[in-house]
């Protein structure tokens, strides 16, 4: 039986066989593309889009897909964002040209070369003091321009009651805004070096991320299905840091915040973290995590698409997992295709699988393999399984 995309989103992530494995594109930074495919994909499609950004963050890079786009790539879920307060906005857009890009953190991105921003303002690069902390300016968490239109979006969602409701406040979880706002080389050696600063540190960015999530919550009220967070706390071939500063430092911050929004909403946690962090999975699992993302399968142990699934897949649901580091920039749309059916042949039985390529989808990608992943799951994804 045909279901709505927001029933075969909700019937995966409750661990059972929807009509078809769902497919989330578009949704937020991490599952959406950069402008350069995407303009060669509305080209390739005959389709007249505006070319919109996520977050309205042109130096991020990352599209906001049109609707006739995420209806052609069989999306199943629509992502509700959050927005950085409106002078931000203001101030950036009256800079001048090719200077860098400054958020309310004081953080930001220098254009490395033209069109292409890379994270390189970092205002406590030389902090190592708690007195730093408590001196720094830090952002206005309780300014209402970044929520003041997700009721009105979510609510509109909700009562179309056509597509999954993702909420994706733009919130850099603790540990990737300390590397915002220190530099991830310098974070991790004070980590290391002053782990009482570097702790300190975390927790003063989890709450100011836990207040702007409380409004952002209460603005959705209940029509968020999943609410995304996320932190990157592991490498091409292991961990950024060793799993017992983990459990000691960062995994109590994370149950907190994960603890707080579960308090405040029904909503399913999709917890994003690139790179192999396979030995954290029981970690994610015991403190509330009830989506992982991206199932970086270039990476280390993750890339044992079985093992995960038979040691974690009744505990977790899968999003992810289709490789952008060789298939989709390099592959022929048939291996792309080949790579979809290996993937969806081991992750869909059962339920708890949705299918999204690895992070963004980058320059390199060709519209035609975007085109073959996603057409592959209509011919591959569908149940009950052969």
């Amino acid at each position: 039986m045909s279901m709505t995309a927001r029933e075969r989103v909700l019937t995966t992530i409750n661990h059972q066989e929807p009509d078809r494995v769902p497919i989330i594109i578009g949704t937020s930074n991490t599952t959406s593309m950069k402008m350069r495919p995407y303009r060669a994909l509305t080209n390739l499609l005959g389709i007249e889009a505006p070319e919109r950004y996520i977050y309205e963050w042109p130096e991020l890079g990352t599209v906001l897909p049109d609707e006739a786009v995420l209806q052609r790539l069989h999306g199943d879920a629509r992502g509700v964002l959050d927005l950085y307060p409106q002078w931000i906005y203001d101030r950036n857009r009256s800079r001048p040209a090719h200077s860098p890009f400054l958020d309310d953190w004081g953080s930001g991105q220098s254009e490395i070369e033209p069109g292409v921003w890379f994270p390189g303002v970092h205002p406590m690069k030389d902090a190592k003091t708690l007195e730093e902390i408590e001196a720094y300016p830090w952002p206005d968490m309780d300014d209402p321009s970044r929520v003041a239109h997700v009721r009105a979006q979510a609510r509109q969602l909700a009562e179309q009651n056509q597509y999954a409701i993702i909420g994706t406040p733009w919130l850099l979880f603790p540990l990737e805004r300390a590397f915002a706002m220190q530099g991830m080389d310098t974070f991790l050696m004070n980590l290391a070096l002053y782990p009482d600063f570097a702790e300190a540190l975390l927790k003063k960015i989890a709450g100011l991320c836990k207040t702007l999530m409380g409004h952002f919550l209460e603005a959705a009220g209940e029509n968020l299905d999943i609410i995304k967070i996320g932190d990157d706390i592991g490498t091409q071939n292991s961990l950024l840091m060793s799993p017992k500063m983990y459990r000691k430092i960062l995994k109590p911050i994370h149950a907190d915040y994960i603890a707080y929004i579960k308090q405040r909403t029904q909503a399913k946690v999709f917890f994003h973290t690139d790179g192999d962090v396979f030995d954290l999975i029981p970690d994610f699992i015991e403190i509330g995590v009830d989506i992982l993302n991206p199932i970086q399968t270039s990476a280390g142990k993750m890339s044992d698409l079985p093992e995960l699934k038979r040691r974690f897949g009744r505990d977790l649901t899968f999003c992810g997992a289709v490789d952008t580091h060789r298939v989709l920039p390099s592959g022929t749309p048939q291996e792309v295709r080949d790579e979809v059916r290996r993937v969806i042949e081991i992750m869909a039985p059962g339920g708890g699988y949705m299918l999204a390529s690895v992070h963004t989808i980058m320059d390199e990608v060709p519209p035609e393999n975007i085109l073959a992943m996603v057409d592959a799951v209509e011919e591959f994804g569908k149940y009950p399984r052969a």
